[in-house]
């Protein structure tokens, strides 16, 4: 013990013991006391710590099987900003794991809301094109908004090349909604919900002011691809409903002034 070490310990006694802080030759006689007793009742002390480790052990593995570990399928959120982006709003909220926002973006004044509760949901570009980094990115223009809410496995891809569009999609379940957009003002609404497993795919070309409503639930699987194109807005609202599987497939030219209107619901 080092001389420092050695006040250091004198100075704890003496806040312990005070002025009847024992002398060398009575501390001799406590130690030489406490280690006649310690020799006496060192068997049941054994046995006291051998159960103690038994159950302290059996705690700890417990607690182990009880705390979730980081694996693999852990969430995560990938959004890169490739140019510009003044008054860009982003929440993400992943309840849950295994789920994924990952996607790139340019221009100002673009607001993402995305909520994600459970597993295997994501939000990212469309499959069959891959990111669109190349080109200026999968939200590629200004004043966009989209708000997403995804429970229970699904997906959303799209790209968005123009300004002002409004995507509000709500999916709980295995579904799949991919929206490609190359114009202004568009409003794309989708609900999904149900046991099936429902795709649908929209396309907006051409005419701004376009408006998308769709509805797919039930315990079939339901599928809708819808491209609207021509010099004038189409309003469409589709629902596919039921028990049995559903297949809708529509390429619109409006030119009529004014807009068009597509309405449509299958099964019940």
């Amino acid at each position: 013990m080092s001389k420092k070490e050695y006040e250091d310990f004198e100075d704890q006694c003496k806040e312990i013991y005070g002025d009847s802080m024992p002398d060398e030759k009575d501390l001799e006689e406590i130690v030489d006391r406490e280690l006649k007793k310690l020799n006496k009742d060192f068997p049941k002390t054994l046995q006291s710590l051998g159960e103690m480790s038994i159950l302290v052990f059996v705690f700890f593995f417990s607690i182990l099987a009880l705390t979730p570990t980081a694996t693999a399928d852990d969430n995560h959120v990938h959004i890169e900003q490739l140019d510009g982006g003044d008054n860009l709003s982003i929440a993400v909220d992943q309840i849950g794991y295994d789920n994924l926002a990952k996607f790139t973006l340019s221009h100002a004044n673009n607001t993402v809301n995305i909520e994600q509760i459970g597993s295997g949901n994501t939000v990212s570009w469309v499959s069959y094109w891959g990111s669109g980094k190349g080109w200026g990115g999968d939200l590629d223009g200004t004043n966009n908004t989209l708000n997403i809410e995804q429970v229970g496995g699904s997906t959303v891809g799209f790209h968005i090349l123009g300004n002002h569009n409004e995507l509000d999609i709500s999916q709980n379940g295995t579904h799949l909604n991919n929206v490609d957009i190359h114009v202004d003002y568009t409003d794309h609404n989708v609900t999904q919900t149900g046991t099936g497993s429902h795709t649908a795919t929209t396309y907006y070309y051409q005419a701004n002011y376009s408006e998308g409503n769709f509805t797919q639930s039930g315990s079939a699987n339901h599928t809708a691809t819808v491209t609207l194109q021509g010099t004038q807005p189409t309003t469409i609202n589709l629902q596919q409903l039921g028990s049995t599987n559903q297949t809708y497939s529509l390429t619109q030219n409006c030119y009529t002034s004014g807009g068009c209107t597509v309405s449509v619901t299958q099964g019940n």
